[in-house]
């Protein structure tokens, strides 16, 4: 968000800048998601890593890949949901941590 957060005011749009708001294609009678390539590349790698670390540490991700597999979600968009989860999570600890007060 760099050193102006407050030009971020949702957290979709803080999705868009790391790269990780999912982009509707389709092709015939098939609708689908996939993974917006453009944003700030950094940012991506740090979600990405979030996200990897919690698939080999955090029981409640795991519990989530194993559900969202049972579904028939590909292993590509589940990690997708899960970015755009850490997503949110990132951008509401950097939007509650610049609107406190300094000490």
């Amino acid at each position: 968000m760099g050193d102006n957060p407050e030009r971020l005011s949702t957290e979709a749009s803080f999705a868009a800048l790391c790269g990780v708001s999912p982009l509707e294609y389709s092709s015939g009678g098939r609708s689908s998601r996939r993974l917006n390539h453009g944003g700030d590349r950094q940012a991506n790698a740090a979600l990405h890593r979030i996200v990897f670390t919690r698939l080999r540490v955090d029981p409640r991700t795991q519990a989530y890949y194993e559900r969202r597999t049972q579904e028939g979600k590909t292993r590509r968009e589940i990690i997708r949901c899960l970015k755009r989860y850490a997503a949110r999570e990132v951008f509401n600890l950097v939007r509650t941590a610049s609107t406190d007060p300094p000490l």
